[in-house]
């Protein structure tokens, strides 16, 4: 029996609230590929950034710590881990101090750099075994993997991402409002507005799911792999991916 698997680099990159973790971690899922969650690298940082007691906005500081504690992802889609001097921090990163402090830490140039070679050096990785990985973020298409064969770029209306991110939060334990979402959307746009880089690469797909489901977007997403020759079938025991 056979399986299509991915292979080659698939760009998925978004402001919060757009669908992008779950579509990135279903579409790996389905195309027997690797996943990597660059946002949780850079929350990773600014947790080690608030718990070393560092100010988020010296520079120097935060770079250093960005140097000294890079943080280990795990690129399974099924179960990605992110660690951090050993410990499990997969949780940690999504409280609301760490959400509060990421955008200043992720707009210091000097940390996206050493972030970003990291990034890089998981990508080939894959790339280099013949594999697939979907990759998330704010600056992929245009900055980490510009050489992607697949870039996407998702949208969504503010209300929507305050909808969801509010859902996302109620079942992970953390409690707060709709509105109180969306202030919090609204002011992480406009920080990462003048912060970090985001706007979509100027080939990439832009894909509104304000009024799209998971499955639908995924759909969509499957048949553009498909539309640039980057699924393979594969034998249903060979490996397609490694890790």
């Amino acid at each position: 029996m056979t399986r299509s698997a991915l292979r080659g680099v698939v760009a998925l990159d978004g402001p919060s609230g757009t669908g992008k973790s779950t579509v990135a971690r279903r579409l790996a899922g389905l195309l027997h590929a690797r996943y990597l969650d660059t946002g949780a690298m850079y929350r990773a940082v600014t947790l080690a950034v608030l718990r070393a007691g560092v100010d988020p906005a010296d520079r120097p500081a935060v770079t250093e710590l960005a140097r000294t504690s890079v943080p280990v992802l795990g690129t399974d889609p099924v179960a990605p881990t992110v660690r951090l001097a050993g410990a499990d921090i997969a949780a940690d990163i999504r409280g609301p101090e760490v959400t509060g402090a990421v955008s200043a830490v992720a707009g210091i140039p000097d940390v996206r750099a050493v972030l970003i070679a990291e990034q890089r050096r998981i990508i080939a990785g894959v790339r280099d075994s013949g594999g697939g990985i979907v990759v998330e973020g704010r600056d992929i298409g245009s900055v980490v993997a510009p050489d992607a064969g697949l870039k996407v770029y998702l949208t969504a209306s503010a209300a929507v991402r305050a909808r969801r991110r509010s859902r996302q939060d109620t079942a992970a334990g953390r409690l707060a409002t709709v509105d109180q979402t969306r202030a919090d959307v609204d002011r992480r746009d406009n920080l990462d507005a003048r912060t970090t880089p985001h706007r979509p690469a100027t080939d990439a797909v832009e894909l509104d799911t304000s009024d799209l489901t998971v499955d639908a977007v995924i759909a969509m997403l499957v048949s553009l792999v498909d539309e640039r020759g980057m699924s393979v079938d594969v034998e249903n025991g060979d490996r397609a991916v490694t890790r």
